[in-house]
């Protein structure tokens, strides 16, 4: 289907949301949740996914915005938490997510066999499900994600057509854009006839995202690490409940080296520091005698081919250089984290963190590759009103890969206490879950390659600037930039807001002329 252009989009999604609440909100008001409502209007990115799954005509994306929000309401999703389900659900383990694809995509795994039949079970397992989407949609809004049914082991008695189906509606209708592809893993043969029907429940289109699959054709989809080894794969992981499965993020390496523990409250003193001097000066290599005309020529070639990458960042920046707006930090980049093309040396990237709130806002940044990434700072806070920035460096020998991810988890301070690492550690301690704010980053795979010149640069030894370090002091620049644009606006409100008024005195004040001059005018 073609794309449709943003101002295009624009339109639909505005006409969409009169069209609702014209034709379809006042009638059934009851039928609704309002917190769905609240978020239809203020979401474009959720009213734009029901548009792309019904081709962008409007009666039929409200059909479906409608039949959504009446399973939403009937189901409760909104309020579905782990106290609202039975405990042995979790425990049992047929219904999580862990791993990503190989593109990046999270796993929703659905091991089969420890699933039985039961029609007194029916509504509390597709609960479920639903707790497990929704709980995904509110971290991860609008990413896709995969789904493995793993069916090893599987007989007769763990197939249940009425869950699958549930599932599938789920994509189609209540949570449509996520599904990336339905991976089956090992299916039965005498499942043939029952996936046929299944097939046809996708229909035409979804039809291809099925993909049946053994131990060898599994990996085309997940790499080994992400798989069991009972799929051929090598991830020691296994389900266990309390607590509930998440994403493995850890802490990284620090300024000063690894954190070994979260609530770690003494810092390691004593800690080797590099020594960056190096014998350079005592180096007796000899270094090549390149004729100055040639070094001339090289280095304007450089400079114009340096002038071209920076314009290139430049564009690639203020694409990406999206901002998340938390309730305590503002974050940017809001969802990839690019660290350029750079083959030798040290990728470095930038998160900056402004705080929003009136106190000192402690924070923390976790990944799921804690042995690739250093992060500096990856505990600290940051006081009210002001931005901070957060280095993040991939290791050399390392690669970037789509799979990895960041978690920066803040919470505010409201009362004074010490920014101490043992500090920290208490205080994260005490401080509840549901007072903790979460933002997930992921990470930008660029495939470029870099330039013969740029090879032929570091052999004659010219010294040229880190595209790297350009990348940051751009990314620091534009978000200046962003802040004097919000006090340029900001300035403008309060000229019209003085307008308007100076606008109403002065009408107030021929008013009052006004009145004075017909009762001067009536006593005479």
């Amino acid at each position: 289907m073609a794309q449709v252009p943003s101002q295009e989009k624009s339109k639909l999604v505005s006409e969409t949301r009169r069209r609702f609440e014209a034709e379809y909100l006042a009638d059934k008001s009851d039928k609704y949740d309002s917190r769905d409502v609240e978020k239809l209007q203020q979401d474009d990115t959720w009213v734009e996914s029901f548009l792309c799954w019904r081709h962008d005509v409007v009666d039929e994306t409200l059909k479906m915005i409608d039949e959504s929000f009446q399973w939403r309401k009937e189901f409760a999703v909104n309020d579905l938490n782990e106290s609202t389900l039975p405990k042995w659900l979790f425990e049992v383990g047929a219904v999580y997510l862990h791993g990503y694809d190989k593109e990046g995509n999270k796993l929703f795994w659905f091991r089969v066999k420890f699933h039985t039949k039961d029609n007194k079970t029916i509504l509390d397992k597709k609960k479920l499900v639903a707790f497990w989407l929704e709980r995904y949609a509110k971290r991860e809004n609008g990413k896709p994600l995969t789904v493995m049914f793993d069916m090893s082991e599987t007989g007769l008695s763990n197939i249940d057509m009425d869950i699958v189906r549930f599932i599938i509606n789920c994509f189609k209708v209540y949570y449509p854009k996520y599904l990336t592809k339905i991976v089956v893993f090992d299916m039965p043969w005498i499942m043939n006839a029952a996936f046929k029907i299944v097939k046809g429940w996708l229909g035409p289109e979804a039809v291809n995202m099925l993909k049946f699959t053994g131990k060898n054709e599994v990996q085309e989809h997940v790499s080994i690490e992400y798989l069991p080894p009972h799929m051929g794969g090598t991830d020691p992981f296994k389900y266990s409940y309390p607590p509930l499965v998440d994403d493995d993020f850890q802490t990284p390496l620090c300024e000063n080296g690894p954190i070994t523990s979260e609530d770690e409250t003494e810092s390691k003193e004593d800690i080797e520091t590099d020594n960056k001097e190096t014998g350079e000066a005592n180096s007796s290599e000899e270094q090549p005698v390149i004729p100055r005309k040639q070094i001339s020529s090289i280095e304007q070639t450089s400079k114009i081919e340096e002038s071209d990458k920076v314009d290139s960042k430049i564009k690639t920046l203020k694409k990406s250089l999206s901002m998340f707006k938390g309730i305590l930090l503002h974050i940017s980049p809001a969802e990839e984290l690019y660290f350029g093309s750079k083959e030798i040396g040290e990728k470095k990237c930038l998160i900056i963190l402004t705080n929003v709130t009136k106190n000192v806002v402690a924070f923390k940044v976790r990944t799921t590759a804690p042995d690739k990434y250093r992060v500096k700072p990856s505990n600290s806070c940051c006081d009210p009103g002001a931005s901070l920035d957060v280095v993040v460096s991939l290791h050399g020998g390392f690669t970037i890969s789509p799979q990895d991810r960041f978690l920066i988890m803040a919470a505010e301070m409201e009362h004074p206490c010490g920014t101490g690492a043992a500090d920290l550690a208490q205080f994260w301690k005490d401080t509840p879950r549901n007072k903790i704010m979460e933002h997930r980053l992921r990470c930008h795979v660029d495939s470029s390659k870099p330039s013969s010149l740029t090879l032929k640069e570091n052999s004659f030894n010219i010294p040229s600037k880190s595209s790297e370090d350009i990348h940051l002091q751009l990314t620091r620049l534009l978000d200046i930039s962003r802040k004097l644009q919000d006090e340029v606006d900001r300035c403008l409100w309060f000229q019209q807001l003085l307008f308007y008024l100076t606008v109403l005195l002065l009408a107030f004040a021929t008013s009052c002329f006004y009145l004075l001059y017909n009762q001067g005018t009536n006593t005479l």
